[in-house]
């Protein structure tokens, strides 16, 4: 199987997430960010004032959907992940954003 990155043509796709939960304080976001590193995504993570984490993350759509379940099943190991939402999954020409960071 080979690896797709990158822009060459390999099917790109971006999705918007929220998780619900106990997921502040336990670490998610430098969870969710290294888990996008290691499968080579992009995208951003952030807490909410409602006790929430929002995020985006873009790639290739099969490591998109890789990402979207770790997101909604496992998390950081003392989350508890009650409901995960993922909404505007689209194709995308190339990725729109680099790297992936928490932002405040």
């Amino acid at each position: 199987m080979s690896e797709e990155t990158g822009s060459s043509g390999s099917d790109l796709c971006s999705v918007d997430f929220e998780i619900f939960g106990n997921v502040q304080g336990v670490c998610f976001r430098m969870y969710t960010e290294r888990k996008g590193l290691n499968l080579g995504l992009v995208g951003w993570v952030k807490n909410t004032n409602k006790g929430t984490v929002v995020g985006q993350v873009q790639g290739p759509r099969n490591l998109v959907k890789e990402m979207k379940i770790w997101l909604s099943k496992e998390g950081s190991p003392s989350s508890r992940i009650t409901r995960a939402v993922f909404k505007n999954e689209k194709t995308i020409p190339k990725l729109e954003l680099s790297g992936f960071s928490t932002r405040f």
